[in-house]
């Protein structure tokens, strides 16, 4: 019999995915990483009970800090935004599977992500509006033929019938949409995480001092809200910060041309199929829409990628690479540029 580790975090779609692979003959080893200090591992415990499964929780909160949560900090204090679930699913997630695969003698892995695995490539789940090959882009390609996700081509709503259908007390949690190590508001967070330094807000326009920021690390680009500025009709985006001079850059209007760029430099490059490609579609947020892009390869580890005017393409961000629903790939926005000359204000 094939053994399979499973990632399990307590929720509905980790329980699901071991019942699933259960019925499906495997013998299910869960395992749940405690990355925060005030982590819960108990429903993770109870559903391994109920489903006669060995299960294990390992401490990670080591690792997690110096790996996620301190590049989370330094990058907000670099100036960019960057997306720490990417990272932990990357760098943390599926490789402490990977590592303790061996440890617990698994054939596979397997979490309850929403993703598919065919033809030993990595592909969108069939239920689109909760696909998360955004995430899972920076996944070895080597690994890629020990990862099992057993809940695709099942929909939210039925996992949550099939959860209660079968007696888990979790089938009606709730899913975790915020960043896993912040409990309070992401404003309070920083101001506690992070020394501000409060500076000159300043329409890029006009270089006209019209505000007061709270600390660069308190603002995304795209921002228009808590940006406490009056005597303004429009609203105001944050479009820009100077680290140096510790300025905060924001325009006036929806159509404003300070969010708009038309290429970006990737680096950190993550290649799930055999060859390059030029030409493909490309998300640059989660829920953003693809579009249609180039790509000219500087080197095996930078790319820079065209496209037709977009809005808010913002440093630290991934940029996924697909091909239909095959995931090719990604990398990090580190540059941003409009007409081959980077954003100054970016």
């Amino acid at each position: 019999m094939k053994k399979v580790l499973v990632g399990m975090s307590g929720g509905v779609d980790s329980t699901v995915a071991c019942l699933l692979l259960q019925q499906q003959g495997y013998e299910v080893v869960g395992v749940s990483f405690r990355f925060v200090e005030d982590f819960d591992d108990s429903d993770a415990k109870a559903v391994a009970d109920k489903l006669n499964i060995e299960h294990h929780t390992i401490d990670y909160r080591s690792e997690f800090k110096s790996i996620i949560i301190d590049k989370f900090l330094d990058d907000y204090s670099n100036g960019l935004t960057p997306n720490p679930c990417v990272h932990c699913n990357i760098n943390c997630k599926f490789k402490f599977l990977f590592d303790n695969m061996t440890k617990f003698n698994c054939d596979y892995i397997a979490t309850g992500h929403y993703a598919k695995i065919e033809d030993n490539k990595l592909k969108k789940s069939i239920d689109k509006n909760k696909d998360q090959t955004y995430f899972l882009y920076g996944i070895p390609k080597e690994m890629i033929s020990k990862i099992k996700f057993p809940l695709d081509g099942i929909p939210k709503t039925k996992v949550r019938e099939i959860a209660k259908e079968n007696g888990f007390f979790n089938y009606n949690k709730k899913d975790s949409f915020d960043v896993c190590f912040i409990t309070e508001s992401f404003k309070e967070y920083m101001k506690k995480s992070i020394n501000s330094n409060p500076g000159d807000i300043v329409l890029i326009d006009s270089n006209e001092i019209i505000g007061k920021h709270e600390g660069l690390n308190n603002y995304t680009i795209g921002q228009r809200r808590g940006l406490n500025i009056g005597g303004f009709d429009d609203r105001m985006f944050v479009v820009g910060k100077d680290t140096n001079k510790n300025i905060l850059y924001v325009s006036i209007g929806d159509d404003s041309n300070y969010l708009i760029s038309t290429s970006c430099v990737l680096s950190n490059i993550n290649l799930l199929v055999d060859e390059k490609f030029d030409k493909c579609m490309a998300k640059f947020r989660y829920r953003s829409d693809e579009v249609e892009v180039k790509v000219n390869w500087i080197n095996e580890n930078e790319v820079v990628v065209s496209y037709d005017d977009l809005k808010r393409v913002t440093p630290g961000q991934a940029c996924v690479f697909y091909d239909g629903d095959v995931c090719l790939g990604g990398g990090i926005i580190t540059e941003v540029r409009k007409n081959d000359k980077k954003l100054w204000y970016v």
